[in-house]
């Protein structure tokens, strides 16, 4: 039992990097690709429209497509910190239109917190400084 303890999580730091940045890519990518698929970007435009913001579709469609070419990036390992100033605005943004007046959980205490959302930007934090990391390590 002791040796198993001692290899988990069976990963290295760079391993667990990698899954974190995929796993955060598909996070993001994945909204944006059933909003497209459902249909809900016209809705979700007139909803940004109703907090105030102009040309409510475009901007829907312009964070739908960062969530892609972002998640992309993420997931190829380039550009990396590049990509993931986008998301952190993104799930900002989506706490202060959105998640904030829901309070903090998503789920079982409460519906639509915040909660999701600062976990994801902890993850994109830990994704860009291990970037920041391997980048001045091969300089």
């Amino acid at each position: 039992m002791k040796s198993v303890l001692a290899r988990f999580p069976f990963l290295s730091l760079d391993q667990a990097i990698v899954l974190a940045r995929v796993a955060t890519a598909v996070f993001f990518m994945a909204h944006a690709i059933v909003r497209i698929l459902l249909g809900t970007i016209p809705q979700f435009g007139k909803f940004m429209e109703a907090a105030g913001f102009p040309y409510g579709v475009a901007i829907v469609w312009l964070i739908t497509a960062s969530e892609i070419l972002c998640g992309l990036l993420l997931i190829s390992g380039r550009y990396v910190r590049f990509a993931v100033l986008p998301l952190l605005a993104i799930a900002g943004g989506g706490i202060a239109i959105i998640h904030a007046r829901l309070g903090w959980f998503v789920g079982e205490f409460g519906t639509g917190g915040s909660e999701y959302s600062v976990a994801l930007i902890v993850l994109l934090l830990v994704i860009a400084a291990a970037d920041r990391q391997s980048t001045s390590i091969s300089k």
